[in-house]
Parts: structure tokens; C-alpha cells; sequence
């Protein structure tokens, strides 16, 4: 554990949990009682709180709002069998934002703020860590720059902060996706590789014009030449074909995806055939024609393991096989929970607990 710092603690005079209908959580729209929140002068972290979930009073010059200097990340916490409140890998999102704030010019983010924020926020709404199938409590850190200055620069002062919610399942249906060769989620030199906010911005209107043919999501492909398979939405894809487990590498067009990282570990652990390598959109489509497409699937925080059901190109759709049938992904998603639950040995040091 490190270092405990002192962080000011303001209680919400009455709590919002009796409001909640934990049986029928919709994902990201209803919020935790209190919030964790720091400022950068300049030259340091200060004023660490913890106060009620609240609106934000910002400057309509506000340098975040007009240039977009802004980094997040998404975590999860669990209720193990022990009726212990756990975070997967908390770590690992730490280090992640601060490769993202590097990337975005924004200072570092000590790791005692970041756990002790954390920590504190969690034990303070521990109650509101949802017990049931397939829900948890999501964890979102981000950091924006606060300078209250028109004109292209990298602010001196920022915020982080973290609020919670608790959710049920992303997806309730397995997922169509197709594969987009037009538009770009990422060029090689640009921002990728980091969680930065416009990344996201600048996805949201290929995705919705897919949503609008009858898709979930897209598989997005390399900017340059849109033939090979870089991710999917909003998270890293895999494909399992010939008995074979293939995902794209890493590199500055992809995000280091912790769900992914784990996937693979668990893969090779278990001896699974892994490939690391560029996958060709041809190869995946002829693989899918000829009946060699075993599985494909989404991995990411807020679902875990995204099961792709069709898959399309060229207006042409695929079908995939049976969800039931798909023998590595639905044994790595029931590893992972067994793992988050307690059910199973944290051989990795993943599961931190409160």
C-alpha cells in the first residue's frame, strides 16, 4: 500500500442509494454519493477531497473545453464471495493515465494520489458496489486542464478527479459489428494509444452512421490502406481462427488494454495458441467464409469479453458461430469473474482489495 495522505472528507448530508433499483442498473447514468478530486498548481497535486457528487463551476474559457486536454480511464469494482469490495488491476489503470497524460502534455499523477483517492472514495461508498450478476461498481479517473486561457498551450493548472457508478451489463445482446474503410479511429504519430477524450469524439459519427445500417459497432482498420484490423468500438479485438487466438499488437495506434493484457496471460498460461501479429481484413473475411472463423470478440472494461455475432464488409454480413459454442472466449470470461470473485486463484496479483 502506499503512502496515506491526508485528504479531506466532506459527507453527503443524505445518501441517493435508497433511489436505486439495483436490479435494473442502466450503464453509466446513475452516480455514487461522492466524488475524489485534486488540483495542480502549477508544481504539485493539493487539495485532496473527497466531497458530494456534484456539478462542476467552469469558466467558459475554460482551456479543456476549447482544446481538449483531457485523459480518463475505466476500472471496476466487484463484491467477491467473501462480500469483500475488490478493484482488477487498479495499477495498471494508473500507469496507463499518466502514458496518456504524458501524451496530452498534462503533469503525472503521483501514486499515492491516485490509490489513497481511490481507496478512500471507495470505503466511503462501499454500499453502493452492486452484488449482482454481471454488475459492478465502474470506477471513471480522469484529468482535464483548468487554465482559464484562449490560446493554443498546454494549461499549467489541471483537476482529477473520480466519481463511481454502479452498472449492469454493456451489451445485452451479442454484437454486430462491420468493418470500416473509410474513417479512422487512430494514425500512426497521432493520439491512439492514449485515453485521451477526442478520441472518442471523433469516432462517435462512423459509429453512428453503422448504427444506423444495423450495427453495434465498428471494427476500425489502419488509416493508410484500411486493410488491416486494428480495434473494435471502443475496445481491442481478438479472433480465434483455426484453433488459433490472433489480436492485433500493440503500437501507437492501439490502446494498451488491460482486459486484453489479461486475456492473453490467462491464453498462455493455459497453452493457447497466441499470435501478436497484423491481421489482414481479406484473411478474416475468407476465414469467415470458409467456416475457419471460430470466434471474435471485444475485450475491454466495460464488458469484459464482447461476443461478435455477425460481421460486416463490402454490404456483405456474416454470420459467426453460436455464442454457446465458443469454447476459449466464454472459459476466459468465466476465468476473469472467477478471479474478480475469489472463486478462483489471483495467480497475477490482479485483485486488489479494499
Amino acid at each position: 500500500m502506499v503512502d496515506t495522505l491526508p485528504i479531506d472528507i466532506t459527507r453527503a448530508k443524505q445518501s441517493r442509494i435508497t433511489e436505486v433499483d439495483f436490479s435494473n442498473i442502466p450503464f453509466g447514468r446513475v452516480f455514487s454519493d461522492h466524488m475524489f478530486v485534486a488540483d495542480y498548481d502549477g508544481t504539485a497535486w493539493t487539495n485532496l477531497r473527497i466531497v458530494p457528487y456534484q456539478p462542476l463551476q467552469l469558466s467558459p474559457a475554460n482551456s479543456a473545453l476549447h482544446y481538449g486536454q483531457s485523459v480518463f480511464e475505466g476500472m471496476k469494482a466487484y463484491k467477491n464471495t467473501a462480500g469483500e469490495v475488490v478493484v482488477f488491476r487498479p495499477l495498471d489503470n494508473f500507469h496507463r493515465l499518466n502514458r496518456s497524460a504524458e501524451r496530452m502534455c498534462m503533469p503525472p499523477l503521483p501514486e499515492e494520489v491516485f490509490m489513497n483517492g481511490l481507496m478512500e472514495l471507495l470505503k466511503l461508498d462501499n454500499q453502493w458496489v452492486p452484488d449482482g450478476e454481471n454488475t459492478a461498481l465502474y470506477i471513471r479517473p480522469f484529468i482535464f486542464a483548468t487554465d482559464n486561457y484562449i490560446g493554443i498551450r498546454a494549461s499549467d493548472t489541471y483537476t482529477f478527479m473520480i466519481f463511481t457508478c454502479p452498472v449492469g451489463a454493456y451489451y445485452s445482446e451479442p454484437v454486430r459489428v462491420k468493418i470500416e474503410t473509410h474513417y479512422s479511429r487512430a494514425t500512426e504519430g497521432g493520439t491512439g494509444a492514449a485515453k485521451a477524450a477526442g478520441n472518442y469524439a471523433a469516432s462517435l459519427y462512423p459509429a453512428r452512421r453503422a448504427q444506423q445500417q444495423g450495427y453495434h459497432q465498428l471494427v476500425w482498420t489502419d488509416s493508410k490502406t484500411h486493410q488491416y484490423i486494428e480495434e473494435s468500438g471502443t475496445m481491442n479485438v481478438m479472433f480465434v481462427i483455426d484453433g488459433k487466438l490472433i489480436t492485433t499488437p500493440l503500437s501507437d495506434t492501439i490502446l494498451a488494454g488491460i482486459t486484453r493484457d489479461s486475456v492473453l496471460t490467462l491464453a498462455r498460461e493455459w497453452g493457447y495458441p497466441v499470435e501478436e501479429r497484423r491481421i489482414a481484413v481479406s484473411e478474416v473475411i475468407a476465414a469467415a467464409k470458409e467456416g475457419r472463423l471460430q470466434e471474435a470478440f471485444g475485450t475491454g472494461t466495460a464488458a469484459t469479453i464482447a461476443q461478435i455475432i455477425q460481421i460486416g464488409h463490402e454490404e456483405q454480413d456474416y454470420m459467426l458461430p453460436p455464442i454457446a459454442e465458443r469454447k476459449f472466449s466464454n472459459r476466459v470470461f468465466k476465468a476473469l469473474n472467477d478471479i474478480k470473485s475469489g472463486q478462483a486463484e489471483d495467480k497475477w496479483n490482479w485483485v486488489y482489495k479494499l
